[in-house]
């Protein structure tokens, strides 16, 4: 393909498409990247060259790009079914994978709701919550809990139970009230403790929240271990089981938003594995069809779900739905995207892959700018600093995220840091080889940042 073509591609580009989480008048400097192909870890441009999909293109890709099974997956379920709607209908892709996920989730959850994304299958546990206690007869419990650091999606609903930030400050006026308490932040302590001498002290502040106002409230909502959006914050296990146990003892629910967290990115399937928690709610999506399509699903008790079975005129239904709810080909791709993950023992290889980043940890964290190193599964989380004496950030119109973005890109990496946060979310499918190179780069990168800023203040 020519050059000019190319340019062509990033005209027409920018004259009708509009994307997220971008800032269109960045793009005069820095076009969008065309993408021809993808395969594996790569992503090819047409000219040829290629980028390693350190993101997992948006924390979704499972087992890589272009995967065998999944390609003949779609193509025999097409022949056989496209759509049909799913109130009033059923089929088998649906019902196969409702099997698997109940089977392969925490004790307890034995239904399946699904809808289109991580936001509609967050915003279902929220609705479903908050429909439960009417229907029980609890009128008072409306409001939610959630952690202030934390990210659910960008629709309404969910933006209203996220952290306030730059994300979706513009629309502070639209959100619904919400409890926000302190994250289980280590590196950044709302106790301002250590983490040798914690005693998950931070949880008091949610046991506060709960005494009260436990009678008005219908869930405790968190992103288990692994917080994504809000700066890959990795906390202690021990933290969501003491959350688990205050859901209990102040009768309330626990939903758990596991959108990025799910399908052995933690080297869990579930990351609430960890805590050995069982919810009220598993909220996922992203990892469900390895980034096929997409597809989103809410798991829940039966407790629940017995709470809506009535004669229709109790008015207990659940109206709530969507136009590609249990989409046959999607429902099709995620069984086999979990048939993969059985076949391949893709949650062996994220263990070599945890081994290798918690050792490549220490090679980086001595960096004169880096604050905090973080590691869980396929995750690799740097906090960078202007100073590790006292811990103080870069400001946002410095944007630190953005320079690494681009210099990681000259080295043939896609990173989208997080504020100051730059990360490596990668496929399950990478190799201890690939890795090798991609940690590499990933600190070339780094190390040409830390050239290119000024500190003003003396490291530790």
């Amino acid at each position: 393909m020519t050059q000019r073509t190319i340019q062509d591609i990033l005209r027409n580009d920018l004259k009708y498409n509009w994307h997220p989480y971008t800032q269109m008048k960045d793009c005069e400097a820095l076009p969008p990247i065309p993408i021809c192909r993808a395969k594996g870890i790569k992503l090819f441009c047409p000219d040829g060259k290629f980028y390693y999909d350190t993101v997992s293109s948006w924390w979704c890709n499972v087992h890589g790009h272009g995967h065998a099974a999944m390609n003949r997956a779609i193509a025999e379920q097409c022949k056989k079914l496209d759509h049909v709607m799913f109130a009033g209908f059923t089929h088998e892709p649906a019902i196969e994978l409702s099997k698997k996920l109940i089977k392969m989730a925490p004790k307890g959850l034995s239904r399946v709701f699904y809808s289109d994304n991580g936001s509609t299958a967050v915003e279902v546990a929220l609705k479903m919550s908050f429909q439960y206690w009417k229907n029980m007869g609890y009128e008072k419990k409306e409001r939610f809990i959630a952690l202030d650091y934390g990210y659910h999606g960008d629709t309404i609903g969910t933006m209203s139970v996220g952290g306030i930030g730059i994300f979706n400050k513009v629309y502070k006026s639209l959100f619904y009230k919400a409890l926000r308490v302190k994250t289980p932040y280590c590196y950044r302590c709302p106790l301002g403790l250590q983490k040798c001498k914690c005693r998950i002290d931070c949880l008091s502040f949610m046991e506060k929240a709960l005494k009260n106002d436990h009678e008005k409230i219908a869930a405790i909502i968190v992103e288990p271990v692994l917080m994504g959006a809000g700066g890959m914050i990795i906390y202690p296990p021990e933290y969501l089981k003491g959350v688990e146990t205050l859901a209990r003892k102040y009768n309330v629910h626990l939903i758990l938003d596991e959108v990025a967290s799910a399908f052995g990115r933690t080297g869990k399937m579930f990351a609430c594995e960890h805590a050995k928690v069982s919810p009220d709610f598993i909220c996922i999506s992203k990892g469900l069809t390895s980034g096929y399509l997409p597809l989103g699903a809410t798991l829940t008790t039966d407790k629940i779900y017995k709470s809506f079975y009535d004669d229709y005129e109790k008015m207990k239904t659940f109206f709530h739905g969507h136009t590609f709810t249990a989409n046959p080909i999607l429902c099709k791709i995620a069984t086999t995207n979990l048939e993969i993950f059985r076949r391949e023992k893709t949650l062996k290889n994220v263990k070599k892959i945890e081994r290798f980043l918690r050792k490549f940890s220490e090679e980086i964290k001595n960096f004169n700018f880096v604050g905090d190193v973080r590691n869980i599964g396929t995750v690799l989380a740097v906090e960078i600093v202007k100073s590790k004496i006292s811990k103080k950030v870069f400001q946002n119109e410095q944007r630190v995220g953005y320079q690494i973005y681009k210099i990681g890109l000259k080295n043939g990496l896609i990173l989208r840091p997080i504020g100051n946060v730059a990360y490596l979310f990668l496929p399950l499918s990478t190799t201890i080889e690939e890795v090798k190179i991609i940690t590499s780069l990933f600190k070339k990168s780094l190390s040409f940042f830390g050239d290119s800023i000024s500190l003003n203040e003396t490291p530790c």
